[in-house]
């Protein structure tokens, strides 16, 4: 259990001090600066390649932002193959339907901006595309994240996924 704590941690850690780096470039080239504006992060929007692959366009930024339906929501991503599990913003939580006061933060997380916690909270449906994943586990962290990542708790169920210099492909 600690060391599961200390690996979704780093991971944490990792994608904020990734999404920090993003950031400060943001002065040199015409990415959107996450950590001052309320407008979505750079678009890009899956499409269905056949019946059963959903290809996720690389971002302006180099990033995958994944456009899923969370228990019948709309919830926008930063693809993180780095965080062990899906991590959520209090605000998308809130928007999910949880009570941020019933939550445990029992999690000791350490992120760039220093350590906080988070809960841990079951997703009964992940969609993205043609590609839905059942009972995802996720951690609401309750300081320090900026965007949502959809990380290796639904990124892992499925049969494959692959990244290409264009596209993240989603095999069902």
């Amino acid at each position: 259990m600690f060391k599961s704590a200390i690996v979704l941690g780093c991971a944490v850690f990792c994608a904020v001090l990734t999404g920090t780096g993003v950031l400060s470039l943001g002065a040199h080239t015409d990415t959107v600066d996450m950590a001052t504006t309320e407008s979505a992060p750079p678009a890009s929007s899956s499409t269905t390649i056949d019946n059963h692959v959903t290809a996720i366009p690389k971002a302006s930024d180099g990033h995958f932002w994944a456009n899923a339906t969370v228990n019948t929501r709309a919830v926008r991503f930063l693809v993180d193959t780095g965080a062990t599990v899906v991590a959520l913003t209090p605000a998308d939580a809130q928007r999910l339907g949880f009570d941020m006061h019933a939550l445990t933060f029992d999690r000791e997380i350490t992120t760039a901006n220093g350590k906080t916690y988070g809960a841990i909270v079951n997703l009964s449906v992940v969609g993205i595309g043609q590609s839905q994943v059942h009972n995802v586990e996720a951690l609401v962290v309750k300081d320090g994240l900026q965007t949502s990542l959809l990380g290796m708790s639904y990124l892992g169920r499925l049969s494959r996924f692959e990244a290409t210099p264009s596209n993240l492909i989603l095999h069902p």
